[in-house]
């Protein structure tokens, strides 16, 4: 019997064929030897490539010092991360909390918000992803929202800044931001009045990577401070130089209330964290905040966390993130001219969509297709990553996200395997 087969939960779809046995850089190598280049980056957190040797450096120090604590005990690893963290951030953005995953931290920074405001009420976006756990799920709309009864109570969706399939039914193409401002007027309506916070994530990555249009985050902010909310901008996949900029607030120059940080921070270790004001803190701990891990501060993470950044700095990833983003989007454009199932490519640094549509006219979602040419990818050597929308709107949008350290040579067999992928999988009917 497969192996496979005694694991009790599986994510969306199927497993892949292959079993890996090892990984290095923006390679896996399976069981029987075979190389795949991996472009989703792990789970889009092996920002520095896959092993590290830095990493595995860090947590072998680790583990001959001290790995795992009782939360309420320090040690030097997370000092030190606290202060990096602190000296990366804006101003004002001084205080941090450390967990394990990006669901506890948008957790975490959720209640924190409730306590600060007085409020309960959360507004998310549609197409966003925020997290499994049960606060950061009930604000999670891409996916996994169906068969497990209510959600928390004062859950609002404002519609996403999906350009290419406008959820107003308003743009042709670009964004002039309707869709906020409806958004707030239908949450508006819907209030009880108890305002606590909105959620987003810079791109909306699982969504199916919407970008959104300059302007629209310093007007979201705007619009937030006006109702009394706090604005917790979720981090988890474009921070520390995946977007070719240290974190997304700088590609939209914004300052949030609360930044929450996790999968580009440990480089395949798990780790999170929450960054916020001094104030919002004494505010949240004076009104009795509390969220205990078993987990929580742990120095192991912090270690690998602190190797990450050092990478990042010496080896100026966030630059060549830029540079390599600019040469496989023109690769991912080059093939939308040729490949009339390509119906829009969009994305910044080293963050890509291609959605894939049966009719560009129609724009209707290649849903089979999209499946077919993720397996004909992998046959061929190049591990991609389909959203499909599973809430509300179907999509088949490609996921690209190779770890920062990618090379010109890689980025470029990727679009050779991508093209023939494209050309050999027959077309959608």
């Amino acid at each position: 019997m497969d192996p496979r087969a005694s694991l009790l939960i599986r994510p969306a779809g199927e497993f892949a064929p292959d079993v890996i046995a090892r990984a290095s850089g923006s390679w896996l190598e399976t069981v029987d030897g075979r190389r795949v280049l991996d472009f989703t980056s792990g789970q889009i957190c092996a920002t520095i490539g896959h092993n590290h040797p830095r990493i595995a450096e860090a947590i072998r120090r680790s583990l001959d010092d001290v790995s795992h604590l009782n939360s309420r005990l320090l040690s030097e690893p997370v000092l030190a991360l606290a202060e990096r963290l602190a000296d990366l951030m804006p101003a004002g953005l001084d205080r941090s909390l450390f967990l394990s995953t990006g669901g506890e931290v948008n957790e975490a920074a959720v209640r924190m918000a409730k306590l600060a405001t007085g409020g309960f009420e959360v507004v998310g976006l549609t197409h966003s992803w925020h997290g499994m756990t049960s606060g950061s799920q009930a604000v999670t709309f891409s996916a996994g929202r169906r068969g497990h009864g209510p959600t928390a109570p004062g859950i609002f969706a404002l519609p996403a800044p999906y350009a290419y399939r406008c959820p107003v039914r308003h743009c042709a193409g670009t964004c002039d931001q309707t869709c906020l401002e409806v958004g707030f007027e239908l949450y508006d309506q819907q209030s009880v009045g108890a305002p606590a916070a909105v959620i987003a994530e810079p791109v909306l990555s699982a969504g199916g990577v919407l970008v959104p249009p300059p302007g629209y985050f310093s007007r979201l902010i705007e619009l937030a401070h006006e109702r009394g909310m706090l604005f917790i901008l979720d981090e988890a996949q474009t921070g520390f130089g995946r977007l070719g900029a240290m974190f997304g607030m700088d590609v939209y120059d914004i300052v949030p209330d609360f930044v929450t940080l996790s999968k580009t921070l440990g480089g395949g270790i798990p780790v999170g964290a929450v960054g916020t004001t001094a104030e919002i803190e004494q505010a949240a701990y004076d009104r009795g905040f509390m969220y205990l891990t078993s987990h929580q501060a742990d120095p192991l993470p912090a270690a690998a966390a602190l190797a990450v950044l050092d990478v990042v700095a010496e080896e100026d990833l966030v630059r060549r993130a830029a540079a390599r983003g600019e040469r496989l989007g023109r690769h991912l454009r080059e093939l939308c001219e040729r490949h009339e199932v390509i119906g829009d490519v969009r994305g910044m640094g080293l963050l890509w969509g291609v959605e894939l549509v049966a009719d560009r006219d129609t724009r209707r979602p290649a849903l089979e297709f999209g499946d077919a040419v993720t397996d004909a990818c992998h046959g061929c050597g190049l591990s991609l990553n389909i959203t499909r929308g599973r809430s509300g709107g179907a999509t088949a949008c490609l996921r690209i996200a190779p770890p920062l350290t990618v090379t010109d040579d890689e980025i470029d067999t990727a679009a050779e395997i991508l093209d023939q992928a494209l050309t050999s999988t027959p077309a959608p009917s």
